[in-house]
């Protein structure tokens, strides 16, 4: 059984996710491209999302899947990362790892990763009509 979480989100925690997504870097640019928009699977995702006291780089609600990107800011951090997964995943979300060069260099094996990982055929035409032909 998931934990519910205890606390607001902070004023200050808010803060920074705006400041992180004002700051996105390539990667996070490029997934957002796939994510926006119900694109993909027609999931809704949102961007640097507050799930206090951590902000996950992207969030879908409706999946209960946090994605994180791992790229040079996550060296030597193992350990945060840990138990930042630990507290995730009490909370009842599943956690998506990848990395900023599979990003770069495989976006669209990194939507169909993401599409089955929700459990979504990724040969499924989309639920959002007028999306058809976009994204992945």
């Amino acid at each position: 059984m998931a934990i519910r979480p205890l606390k607001r989100v902070t004023n200050q925690t808010r803060k920074r996710a705006v400041d992180l997504r004002q700051s996105a870097t390539n990667p996070e640019q490029r997934l957002w491209s796939v994510l926006c928009r119900r694109q993909l699977g027609g999931l809704k995702f949102r961007r640097q999302h507050p799930i206090e006291p951590y902000i996950a780089d992207f969030y879908c609600a409706s999946a209960k899947l946090v994605i994180e990107l791992d790229g040079e800011s996550h060296e030597g951090r193992q350990s945060h990362d840990a138990k930042r997964t630990e507290h995730l995943e009490k909370l009842g979300l599943k956690i998506f790892r990848v990395t900023n060069d599979d990003v770069i260099h495989n976006l669209e094996g990194v939507g169909i990763a993401i599409l089955n990982v929700v459990g979504i055929d990724p040969t499924e035409p989309s639920p959002n009509p007028s999306l058809q032909g976009r994204g992945i």
